[in-house]
């Protein structure tokens, strides 16, 4: 399990150095600024570091990657100008491995499975639709994924993605009659208390673009009666 270094104000960062802080995201924090005017994530960010090293003036923060507000888990961001472009790099060649772990209400048809469908966005419902075909302006998703464990009520499915769309773990289990808990706006029958949903991004594993070490970390899971049921 992966060292907790800092919990402090709301910020749990569980990978730091010179130029990479890797820190596990709450459920209802945004990454990046947005047009709720909330604070971001990468303003926290920004403050720790500010905060722990003296900084003077303003500090770089380099946004790598997202997750969707509900989600929690594994960000990542950059702190020099060097390491960001690097990072990017990492991502968009799909050289950085990212392992989610999702709660589902049904039982997946099959224990072990590749998704494959196109997925189209509706801007002003902010909600993508799988489809099985090739449509028009649809995207192509790929992911993979296993069932790792049933629990009483649930089922914890861990899942790797070959694309990064929009909604896209959402939306393509939901198509195969699994929407994950707490997520009403993909069929799921009801809300979770905290406004969360149960889809956590639980590893990263990626080559550090300065040092050249292997980098693997993983995000504790939210405290929650469901999660720790998880983790047993």
């Amino acid at each position: 399990m992966t060292k907790i270094l800092s919990n402090k104000n709301n910020l749990q960062v569980i990978y730091e150095d010179n130029h990479i802080i890797i820190v596990n995201k709450r459920a209802g924090d945004i990454v990046q600024g947005d047009k709720t005017g909330d604070k971001p994530l990468s303003d926290v960010v920004k403050s720790y570091i500010k905060d722990k090293y003296n900084k003077p003036g303003n500090v770089y923060l380099g946004v790598v990657h997202r997750l969707d507000r509900p989600t929690t888990g594994v960000v990542m961001f950059a702190k020099t100008s060097k390491a960001l472009p690097r990072l990017n790099k990492l991502f968009s060649e799909k050289e950085a491995k990212k392992t989610y772990w999702a709660i589902v209400k049904n039982l997946p048809p099959k224990t072990k499975d590749t998704l494959v469908h196109w997925l189209k966005k509706n801007p002003k419902n902010n909600k993508s639709t799988a489809y099985i075909k090739e449509i028009s302006e649809g995207k192509k998703a790929v992911l993979h994924y296993t069932h790792i464990k049933s629990l009483d009520n649930y089922h914890l499915l861990e899942v790797e993605l070959e694309t990064g769309r929009h909604h896209q773990i959402r939306s393509q289990l939901a198509s195969i009659g699994c929407p994950i808990k707490g997520d009403l706006k993909y069929g799921f029958d009801r809300s979770n208390p905290d406004a969360s949903i149960h889809l956590h991004a639980r590893e990263l594993k990626f080559i550090h673009p300065v040092s050249n070490e292997t980098i693997h970390v993983i995000a504790p899971l939210p405290t929650d009666a469901v999660w720790e049921a998880c983790d047993d």
